[in-house]
């Protein structure tokens, strides 16, 4: 997948969080979903800025990461090849069954998720 989009996995993994988030994330929130400590999150996100993919602006208590142009155009990009890869190398080789028993327990977390 990062030969195809020509991103890094670190990069194709904060601009999926953003993308998917809307489009804005608190830092924290996003060195929280990355599981990435602050120091390493932070020296990311100024490569991606530099790269005209995010940036970032202080605002009360904090810092939001936003998407720039260049990067929803690039994440947008690689949905389809995200999707293609994810079906590959994991839907494909799941049974029926298997399918079936993921979908519910998806189901069940994002469900769980959004009730905090």
């Amino acid at each position: 997948m990062t030969t195809a989009s020509g991103l890094s996995e670190s990069e194709l993994s904060v601009l999926v969080c953003l993308y998917e988030s809307g489009g804005v994330l608190r830092q924290n929130a996003l060195a929280a979903v990355l599981g990435w400590d602050r120091t390493r999150l932070s020296h990311q996100l100024t490569r991606m800025e530099k790269r005209g993919y995010v940036a970032r602006d202080k605002v009360a208590n904090g810092v939001e990461v936003a998407l720039r142009p260049e990067g929803r155009r690039t994440i947008e990009a690689s949905v389809p090849a995200l999707n293609a890869s994810t079906r590959r190398h994991l839907l494909d080789r799941l049974g029926p069954d298997d399918a079936s028993a993921l979908k519910a327990i998806v189901e069940r977390l994002l469900l769980s998720d959004s009730s905090r």
